[in-house]
């Protein structure tokens, strides 16, 4: 998941950032309203988390803008400001949520998935695939009652297709959702990523489509077979 984390605070962020982090979130910091616009012009976030009191352009202005230029992502405002009036308004704005501040880190990331889950349309924490149950909460894969070991990028990997089955996702749409602007990029690690999941998931799922990306076909997902199936 591919967050931009808007606030101004540096140990809030860097304690926000973290727990985003160690959820195998890629998190872009932005201080301020002008760079959280031109991050946000430049990359499609999964999620923007925006405090309202930021310098420069405050986060009404920046929620105002995307929604005119018509972002669609979900946008959770952060703020100690937690009047009606202003809850209101940032939900007539555009707002998809609003938690005040402080808050416990568990309800920021649960908030997150759900909005995400809502985005999509895709209002369970669970998708299944024929035999394969992916618990997006959990960050778990299931083959029938057996779980299959994936590491934290292959999860997402994997998650980002199962999402968007039946439809191609591009290798620029892996990468934005699997590293933030600090990563570097070994040049073919969706490929080692991509293969390592074809070996443990068997080869009939994934499928390449040349020059334009990956797609999940949903109908094969019956999961590797092993004696144990």
């Amino acid at each position: 998941m591919r967050v931009l984390l808007v606030e101004d605070e540096p140990d809030l962020a860097a304690a926000v950032a973290r727990e985003l982090t160690e959820e195998h979130c890629a998190v872009d910091v932005a201080v301020d309203g002008v760079d959280a616009l031109e991050r946000a012009r430049a990359v499609a976030y999964d999620v923007i988390i925006l405090d309202l009191m930021i310098p420069r352009v405050d986060g009404w202005e920046v929620l105002r803008r995307l929604r005119e230029e018509r972002h669609r992502e979900p946008i959770l405002l952060l703020t100690a400001r937690d009047a009606v009036a202003d809850r209101v308004r940032g939900l007539d704005l555009g707002a998809d949520d609003y938690l005040t501040k402080p808050f416990a880190a568990e309800e920021l990331l649960a908030r997150i998935r759900a909005l995400v889950r809502r985005a999509l349309d895709q209002p369970s924490p669970t998708i299944v695939c024929g035999e394969l149950r992916i618990e997006t909460a959990a960050r778990r894969v299931f083959h029938r009652t057996r779980e299959i070991e994936l590491t934290a990028r292959e999860y997402t990997i994997l998650e980002l297709l199962a999402r968007h089955s039946g439809g191609v996702v591009t290798r620029t749409e892996i990468s934005e959702h699997l590293y933030n602007d600090d990563s570097e990029l070994i040049s073919n690690a969706i490929d080692v990523h991509i293969g390592s999941l074809r070996r443990k998931l068997g080869p009939g799922l994934i499928h390449t489509r040349r020059g334009l990306g990956y797609l999940f076909d949903a109908d094969a997902a019956e999961g590797p077979r092993t004696d144990a199936d």
